[in-house]
């Protein structure tokens, strides 16, 4: 997911799609051990998504207390 497409969610969408990529990247760690993941690049992919979601909610937070 592109960081503009994520920019025009709201906090509380950032913080779903947040929760569902960790249960993503769980089960494609849990693929992984047990040697049935047909995508290890996904795992890659899904990593970078959290961290942008992650950036754009620690980016409104100083936005808030900085105002």
């Amino acid at each position: 997911m592109k960081v503009t497409e994520l920019r025009e969610f709201s906090n509380e969408e950032l913080m779903q799609k947040l929760a569902e990529n960790k249960q993503e990247l769980f089960n494609l760690r849990f693929q992984n051990a047990i040697n049935q993941l047909e995508n290890p690049k996904r795992i890659g992919d899904v990593k970078k998504t959290i961290a942008r979601i992650k950036t754009i909610i620690h980016e409104r937070e100083a936005e808030n207390s900085a105002v």
